[in-house]
């Protein structure tokens, strides 16, 4: 009969036929099977995290969930079933096994109606909503926006700013109940996947503090033009240290950026990753413009869209990002456990 395993610790064959699995996920529904965060998770053991497997009569893997935050309060769920397993039951048992760990919420990618369905049989609510945005990419965006008078930006620096930029996170999202809870080692960990980039992590200083930063994500493959991380695009700013001072600016070479031309060719896509602002500095006009920046900085790289991530309830945020051309494109829900009586 099927049967849910308990591991806290995932070794490498596990973890390839989980990874199959969501592949084969993404391919039916169009929509990823885990987040970031989850898909990190996935292999040796961490504090809190707990995966569960379920498999079928024969031994074959047909259902992966995890649990963050394991035992606590915050616990969060995420679970995914093959779709060539599906209405069998193996969603409500490991929906079933996360919630004995704990578990609070669970997030549902693409708000599938199977999701829903599952949701509502096991009495959970629909609590929050994280939408993705999307707009094309155009030679239009590859011109970098002027900053209000007295900020200027450069490029985020490895073994500098590492601290610097968690601390002003943690401000920027003090009641973000994942994004503020960074850690330098979390920070460090997202520096080492392949999709890094520091040309890319864009920190905009005021009187030599850093205030604010947009740090863009393109995954390896996706930009048709320069190769990625090559450092060839130039960052302009306002008023304070000219166009290229620091130490590690990044520089333009001669001629126009890779797919910034009017009839460049143009695939692939990039991401707003996070943008965030110093609360004291809200309300200076930097939201548009360091919005711009990152655009300006994918823009160049020849991709052809740009999409980012924004909570339901950010209604400033959504109206900047609509503002700059972003519609809505698809949305995650979390579902939410009522509380112990």
């Amino acid at each position: 009969m099927p049967v849910t395993e308990r591991l806290e610790a995932v070794d490498d064959a596990t973890a390839h036929e989980a990874r199959e699995l969501w592949d084969r996920a993404e391919a039916a529904d169009g929509v990823g099977a885990v987040s970031e965060a989850f898909r990190m998770a996935l292999g040796a053991a961490r504090a809190g995290v707990v995966h569960l497997l379920r498999r079928d009569d024969a031994g074959q893997l047909v259902g992966y969930a995890q649990v963050a935050s394991a035992g606590t309060s915050d616990a969060v769920a995420e679970l995914v079933v093959d779709p060539a397993a599906r209405r069998a039951g193996h969603g409500r048992a490991l929906l079933d096994a996360a919630l004995a760990e704990g578990t609070r919420s669970v997030w549902a990618h693409g708000d599938l109606d199977a999701a829903r369905s599952l949701a509502a049989t096991a009495g959970l609510a629909r609590t929050r909503e994280l939408f993705r945005m999307a707009r094309p990419l155009t030679s239009a965006d590859a011109n970098d926006p002027v900053l209000p008078q007295g900020y200027s930006v450069r490029a985020f620096e490895p073994g500098r700013d590492d601290e610097d930029w968690v601390r002003l996170n943690a401000a920027a999202f003090a009641s973000h109940p994942e994004q503020g809870r960074l850690t330098v080692e979390d920070l460090h960990e997202r520096m080492s996947q392949p999709w890094f980039d520091a040309s890319g992590f864009l920190l905009v200083e005021r009187e030599g503090r850093v205030v604010a930063f947009h740090w863009t994500k393109v995954e390896p493959g996706s930009s048709s033009g320069r190769a990625h991380g090559a450092g060839t695009d130039e960052v302009r700013h306002g008023t304070g240290r000219g166009p290229g001072s620091g130490p590690n600016a990044v520089r333009s070479g001669t001629g126009a950026p890779p797919g910034s031309g009017p009839n460049a060719v143009r695939s692939g896509t990039g991401e707003v990753y996070v943008v965030g602002v110093d609360p004291a500095e809200q309300g200076h006009g930097l939201g548009g413009p360091l919005t711009a920046l990152g655009l300006a900085h994918l823009a160049r790289q020849g991709l052809a869209e740009v999409e980012l991530y924004v909570d339901g309830d950010n209604t400033a945020a959504r109206r900047t990002y609509a503002r700059l051309g972003f519609e809505d494109a698809a949305v995650d829900v979390q579902y939410t456990a009522p509380p112990p009586p």
